[in-house]
């Protein structure tokens, strides 16, 4: 259906009934709504699941209305809220004071200005795991391409998050841990109604992940609530911190925040250069223009901070690998007083469902939204598009903390390993999203690495 790109007033609310809108969601999630939004013509949509009857809200002015102009009124709660804080808890994933402290502390460690003071200790942590691969390309061995990028990124946010004070080996526990809890928490985030008495798939799994982490990230935070330091990680300010009453924060506190900057700084560009390895396998003259720009600007490496402003084709890549995958697929909110959105009513206490993967493939705003075409974010396209037509961080008060570090080591590891190996997929597709927390692929991904010398001038593959 044709989009009405201004927005105008739909006063009564277009329905999916629960016979469609279930086996669907059960099936694939992400895509389902997509399909539903763009059936609807990013009118608000409204899925009939009995009891529950969420709004599914995609239009760019509507996104806005919810998550800029009038957030106050679209809060982080409700039963979509609740199996998430399981693993989370509290902090910057909640609202009120809590939020606000949480927020005010960590926002100054994730400024462009700061990011950049850390960026030669990424590109140096980037390198040093890349240089690991050797091996897979000495052997022909092959390797998953999420728990790969899982662990360079991991490597990185690690020294963000607890400078020196976690050793390597903790650290990689940490990352099956959360890969586990995040993929685990999909079954209860599409059956939030569900009561935690009633056992769903994988909640055993989750609840073992959950403690995992916890055992990895307690001893640490208790020590350094010890003993804080004087260093610039994000623990070491966590723990000389006050909140707005002159009281430090509690370990769990600190836990929770930590956890919650974990997920937001790893996960984005973990999954984003996961699902890139694909895109580029697919689409060969999007990879030999992205080669030659790495090849002419990084060489045979190491990728470093001072290439990331001529690496322009590397940034359209990533922008466009945002646009069809961003980590962040789903942001549910509850309405706190009756409103109307797009001329729909909705009631106090509904909940609304922002999915920035069925905006960003809405017709409206996009030429052939479905296709991978990094020339969208070309300079001077992006200045004539709508706001929150893409919006893979989110948007308003509760914007990623993380966006201006992925801007850093998204590039680092991408031009950092095609510098040195050329990847190709083994697994064949399609791959559709996983049922989980974050955008991530449903199957293994299989990636075989070769040494980049010894395919010269052999392409981009």
């Amino acid at each position: 259906m044709p989009i009405d790109v201004d927005a105008g007033p739909s006063r009564r609310v277009r329905s999916v009934p629960m016979r469609r809108a279930l086996p669907r969601l059960v099936h694939d999630p992400v895509s389902a709504l997509a399909e539903f939004a763009r059936e609807a013509g990013g009118e608000v949509v409204r899925l009939e699941l009995g009891p529950f009857r969420p709004y599914l809200v995609t239009h760019p002015d509507h996104v806005q209305q919810v998550m800029r102009t009038r957030w106050e009124n679209y809060q982080r709660e409700g039963m979509f809220w609740r199996p998430l804080r399981r693993l989370f808890g509290t902090g910057i994933m909640s609202e009120g004071e809590v939020w606000q402290n949480s927020r005010a502390t960590l926002q100054p460690l994730f400024t462009a200005r700061y990011v950049a003071t850390i960026a030669d200790e990424v590109a140096r942590r980037v390198t040093d795991r890349v240089e690991e691969w050797a091996e897979h390309a000495r052997t022909g061995r092959t390797v998953d391409a999420v728990a790969e990028m899982s662990g360079i990124v991991s490597f990185i946010v690690n020294r963000v998050l607890f400078g020196d004070k976690l050793s390597r080996a903790d650290g990689e526990r940490l990352i099956p841990a959360y890969d586990i809890a995040a993929h685990s928490i999909g079954y209860r985030v599409l059956m939030p109604f569900m009561p935690y008495f009633v056992r769903v798939p994988r909640d055993r799994a989750f609840l073992r992940a959950v403690r995992q982490i916890d055992d990895v990230v307690f001893p640490v935070v208790r020590r350094s609530m010890a003993d804080p330091g004087e260093g610039d990680d994000i623990i070491s300010v966590l723990c000389r911190s006050t909140d707005d009453k002159g009281g430090r924060f509690t370990d769990r506190q600190i836990r929770d925040a930590l956890v919650s900057v974990y997920a937001a700084s790893s996960e984005t560009t973990a999954m984003v250069i996961a699902w890139l390895w694909l895109l580029l396998d697919a689409h060969p003259g999007v990879a030999a223009r992205l080669q030659a720009e790495i090849d002419e600007v990084v060489g045979e490496g190491p990728a470093r901070p001072g290439h990331i402003a001529r690496l322009h084709y590397t940034r359209m890549v990533l922008q466009e690998t945002l646009r069809l995958y961003p980590a962040g697929w789903i942001f549910p909110r509850m309405v706190m007083e009756d409103a109307e959105i797009g001329g729909v009513p909705v009631r106090r206490g509904s909940t609304v469902l922002i999915t920035p993967f069925a905006s960003h493939r809405l017709d409206g705003f996009w030429d052939d939204p479905l296709e991978f075409d990094p020339e969208r974010f070309a300079p001077g396209k992006q200045e004539r598009r709508h706001r929150y037509a893409y919006f893979p961080f989110g948007g308003g008060p509760h914007k990623c903390l993380g966006e201006h570090l992925f801007h850093v080591e998204a590039p680092l590891i991408v031009a950092g390993v095609l510098s040195r190996f050329r990847l190709d997929v083994r697994t064949p597709g399609p791959f559709i999203p996983a049922r989980a927390a974050s955008l991530r692929p449903r199957r293994r991904i299989e990636l075989g690495i070769r040494f980049a010398r010894d395919l010269a001038g052999g392409g981009a593959r």
